[in-house]
């Protein structure tokens, strides 16, 4: 900040603070005292101010210590269809051993009842009046009806017992029951039901599947559940008028009223409740039986397990039982927490940012299933002193569109950006550079451009057929792989980082033909059927090799392998002329008249000489089958090459004849004539006088005048 320019006195630093507003201890019974709920405190501290500065975590710790004998509400629900008739009396006896056994757990219990059936419309019911009096004529049954509440929570468990007893199940036409109505209305008419700000259960026991939303529309209705009480006289009125509740609906419904939910059901069902029971929170699933055991102890076991709700700027530290620590997501709950049982968490709580409207907000953190709760209010620090020597529509804001506070615009209301520059009409959130971001994870613009209001200018490259592109500048042409240093090897274009290859031409670099034609053999085969033509170039079997696949190296052995069997079976000679039908049937034979009617082959092209000292030829080749197939010439012959070379050398060696005696001949010739010449001129005999026709070379004149002195 210094270095900005600010002075040292000039510079502030809040900083964030916790501070304990209301912290009663958590409850500590002695000597079997008796306490009102509201009495008894099982989580603390209740409420802290928290100031928090952006990016600062503040921390603090809560205890939670589950109190002896504290207050249970357990409400029943008992579907009362016909099918339900041979599970009627595990029904009553679950009621009735569920009020003996949950006594053993807090001496502030109430218990209450409902039954449910179905709505009272086409095709759900007989709508006849004979019907509606009694639909299990000749049998004997209560009338139908949808949702009914038979006992309000009391603590009297003598006529709990004794109202569940007298229930006698009614009748309706289809299999699933209105049991999400039932349970919706038990949810939302708390007066009625006499639910206490305590733990709430509720007990939901059945024998068939249930109505959503939706199934409503079978009977004519079309208004969606509306979540509202409509109890008249204990009995649901409205089950004609709206629709059944949906999943959502319901598990919105009992989170919010703190309610948990146990489905005792039969073996049939089970499956399916489990499901359900995986969308409603802190739900479990248990088996009606003629041995209720299961279901009490699923009761029991949601009495003594909570766990703390999830935050979205919170995180946790937990310290459970036995020293156990949790973090991350095992930081938000311990688990098998009893009665008289005390753990604690360290909660931070980290603000991301200043809120958009207001400077305060309240943040409640409570155990699921329970009524206490720790109220956390949350002050943001997010202004200076220094603002209120602000200066009014300074000229710096963009021609006076906003406040110079603190070396910095703040925007007058309608205007956004660091100079106030954008209409809030012309984006779509006041974070600017959010708009400019792919994701929370990138640079604005891909730090390859500005964010101008909201959207990405991107920047202009040197080379203008170089350029940016897309929403947020993540785009370019010239960063795709090359290939023989050229862009996408000049075989394709590149967008957005990616080659697009012209037709024939693949590969990350459009380095990759897809043309075959290079890598056709003689044959007319690709790469002689021995090999696989990969971006041009064949790419040749075990023991081939070449451009295309044609030479073999190992191969020559192959036409002395087989060249008994080819002779045996072409002129009947050879070694294995007796034994050829037996031994030389691992190939086909095909006749051509001459060698050069012998097709190219794709194994071998073979010369052998045969018993008659002659030379046949051959040629191996695979079908498409992969068969061998040998094509042999009819027509044998001597071997060519000595004839030729004996006829070339016997003129050779002529010619060098006619040389040697031409050379002696002339020798002869010239040693008579020189012996000749020898001889005449030993012969000759010269006159020694002189020479008459001789003329001297040198003349002497005289000077007539010279005396001779």
């Amino acid at each position: 900040m210094v270095k900005a320019g600010c002075s040292a006195d000039g510079i502030e630093d809040p900083r964030g603070t916790v501070t304990v507003d209301k912290n009663k201890p958590v409850t500590n019974r002695e000597g079997g005292q008796n306490l009102r709920p509201d009495e008894i405190t099982q989580i603390q501290p209740q409420k802290l101010t928290l100031n928090l500065r952006s990016g600062e975590p503040q921390t603090f710790t809560l205890t939670f210590k589950r109190a002896e004998d504290y207050p249970i509400d357990l409400y029943f629900l008992m579907d009362l269809s016909d099918s339900m008739k041979s599970n009627l009396e595990n029904v009553k006896n679950l009621g009735t051993e569920l009020a003996r056994a949950m006594q053993h757990i807090t001496k502030d219990l109430q218990i209450g009842f409902g039954s449910f059936l179905e709505k009272l419309v086409m095709p759900f019911i007989l709508m006849t009046p004979k019907y509606l009096r009694n639909p299990c004529f000749p049998g004997d049954c209560t009338a139908p009806f949808s949702y009914k509440n038979v006992l309000n929570l009391t603590g009297n468990h003598a006529l709990f017992t004794q109202e569940v007893s007298k229930q006698k199940t009614s009748g309706n036409l289809d299999s699933p029951e209105a049991g999400f109505d039932a349970i919706m209305q038990a949810a939302v008419c708390t007066n009625v039901i006499g639910w206490r700000n305590v733990t709430r259960l509720l007990v939901f026991s059945t024998d068939a599947g249930f109505h959503f939303a939706g199934d409503g529309k079978l009977g004519g209705i079309v208004r969606p559940n509306d979540g509202r009480c409509h109890l008249d006289n204990n009995l649901y009125t409205m089950s004609h008028y709206f629709d059944y509740p949906s999943i959502s609906q319901l598990v919105d419904t009992l989170s919010g009223n703190n309610i948990q939910t146990i489905f005792a059901v039969t073996e049939q069902f089970r499956d399916l409740y489990q499901e359900l029971s995986a969308l409603i929170p802190k739900s479990a699933v248990g088996t009606l039986s003629t041995n209720s055991s299961n279901v009490i102890q699923l009761i029991i076991d949601a009495y003594n397990n909570n766990r703390l709700p999830d935050g979205v700027t919170i995180s946790y530290v937990s310290h459970c039982k036995n020293g156990a620590t949790g973090k991350g997501e095992n930081g938000r709950k311990c688990s098998n927490i009893s009665i008289g049982d005390e753990v604690t968490f360290d909660i931070e709580i980290t603000a991301k940012g200043c809120p958009s409207k207001g400077k305060s907000e309240t943040v409640k953190i409570k155990p699921l299933g329970f009524s206490e709760e720790v109220e956390v209010v949350l002050n943001f620090i997010c202004e200076c002193e220094c603002r209120k020597d602000g200066i009014q529509n300074s000229p710096e804001c963009t021609g006076g569109q906003g406040t110079l506070e603190c070396g910095v615009c703040r925007c007058n209301e309608g205007r956004l950006g660091r100079l106030c520059e954008c209409s809030q009409n012309e984006v779509l959130t006041d974070d600017l550079d959010a708009n400019c971001r792919m994701n929370n994870g990138t640079d604005v613009c891909s730090n390859n451009g500005e964010c101008i209001c909201g959207t990405c200018e991107c920047k202009k490259r040197d080379n203008p057929e170089e350029r940016y592109s897309g929403k947020f500048c993540e785009c370019d042409n010239f960063s795709c792989d090359r290939s023989n240093n050229k862009l996408c090897g000049g075989h394709g274009r590149c967008e957005c980082k990616k080659c697009i290859c012209d037709a024939n031409y693949t590969g990350s670099a459009c380095d990759c033909p897809l043309d075959t034609s290079t890598c056709l053999a003689t044959n007319g085969q690709i790469c002689n059927g021995r090999g696989t033509c990969v971006c041009g170039v064949c790419k040749c079997n075990e023991n081939y090799e070449g451009p295309t696949c044609e030479i073999c190296p190992t191969c020559p052995r192959i036409c002395t392998e087989r060249k008994d069997c080819v002779e045996c079976r072409e002129f009947g000679t050879g070694s294995k002329k007796h034994t050829c039908e037996q031994d030389c049937k691992s190939f086909s034979l095909i006749e051509v008249m001459t060698k050069e009617d012998l097709p190219p082959p794709n194994i071998n092209h073979c010369k052998e000489r045969d018993v008659d000292d002659c030379f046949f030829f051959f040629t191996f080749a695979n079908n498409n089958d992969d068969n061998i197939v040998v094509h042999v010439a009819e027509k044998r012959g001597p071997d060519i090459i000595p004839i030729v070379a004996g006829v070339v050398a016997g003129i050779v060696l002529i010619g060098l004849a006619l040389l040697l005696i031409w050379k002696l001949l002339m020798v002869i010739h010239d040693r008579r004539e020189f012996d000749k010449f020898e001889k005449e001129k030993n012969n000759a005999k010269w006159d020694t006088g002189e020479n008459p026709i001789y003329k001297s070379a040198v003349t002497t004149v005289v000077n007539p005048r010279y005396e001779g002195k």
